[in-house]
């Protein structure tokens, strides 16, 4: 594991949003579904394709608050265009668990 500076960490924009849609995509190479969350007034609603089906479906993830890079380039997957990189870690058998706020806080907080 290679060392960061703190000024590189911050140059990773992290915020929490809400996600207000969900849609199957059985066009994707691997199982997902897209999204999209609201990160409050200043960054508005973003799209996202995450790999997230073996524990979430598109009705169980609507109104769940997520954590994602806010500031990364977009990214062509197939037809969409995924604009934020929605955060998670493996389970034991490496599907994606969601990073979640335990507590209620505002849309487009960030992370620090």
């Amino acid at each position: 594991m290679s060392e960061i500076s703190f000024d590189d960490f911050l140059k990773v924009d992290v915020r929490k949003g809400t996600v207000v849609k969900a849609e199957p995509f059985p066009e994707a190479r691997k199982p997902a579904i897209k999204l999209w969350v609201d990160f409050g007034k200043e960054i508005g609603v973003k799209k996202s394709s995450a790999q997230i089906t073996k524990h979430y479906t598109e009705t169980s993830v609507i109104g769940m608050g997520v954590m994602a890079v806010v500031n990364f380039p977009p990214r062509q997957i197939g037809k969409f265009m995924s604009e934020i990189l929605v955060l998670g870690v493996p389970d034991a058998d490496g599907e994606v668990v969601l990073i979640t706020p335990d507590k209620s806080v505002p849309n487009g907080g960030r992370l620090f």
